[in-house]
């Protein structure tokens, strides 16, 4: 169960070396593999770099959403307004905390968000296709495989692949009438 006193904030510039040790933590390298969301087993090298953190603070319709326990951030997740949807993203939480609720908290937050200040009908994301664990969870969350899918970026900057010819699967989730 995660801890009740947590609070949500939009992420301020002051925040981007926390979000993006928070980021990389999660997902690559050894301290990533501390908790569930790894992807060390299929990418090396950064997930995400201030450059790319700053951006979707400063962009229009962008947020970066944190989560904090006693001033601490714990978690974060992005967000950004697509058409009559929303894209969420980079969902990360401290590889030492997860499985206590926090993923959960912070979507559902990011969800109401998108839903109120935004009118979202629904939400998008897209997701490793060989992270069953991970696609499992945002089925469990409301989430529904689309069947669309792309190929991982080549960029180095969004990590080296370990394994040849990563796909992503676009996700999606109705908003409307949603009770989280």
């Amino acid at each position: 169960m995660a801890p009740i006193n947590l609070s949500f904030r939009p992420a301020q510039l002051a925040d981007i070396p926390a979000i993006v040790a928070l980021v990389n933590s999660a997902y690559r390298g050894e301290t990533g593999k501390q908790g569930w969301t790894t992807e060390a087993d299929l990418l090396d090298g950064q997930r995400t770099d201030g450059e790319e953190i700053t951006g979707l603070i400063q962009a229009e319709d962008s947020m970066v959403l944190l989560c904090e326990l006693d001033g601490k951030i714990v978690a974060s997740v992005q967000l950004e307004k697509h058409g009559k949807g929303a894209y969420i993203g980079m969902l990360s939480v401290n590889p030492l905390m997860q499985s206590v609720g926090l993923g959960k908290r912070l979507m559902a937050e990011a969800e109401g968000i998108a839903r109120l200040e935004w009118a979202a009908e629904k939400m998008l994301m897209v997701v490793i296709t060989l992270r069953l664990d991970i696609i499992a969870f945002y089925e469990r969350h409301g989430y529904a495989r689309t069947g669309r899918t792309m190929p991982f970026p080549t960029s180095e900057k969004y990590g080296i692949q370990k394994v040849p010819g990563l796909l992503l699967e676009y996700l999606e989730k109705p908003l409307i009438n949603c009770i989280n």
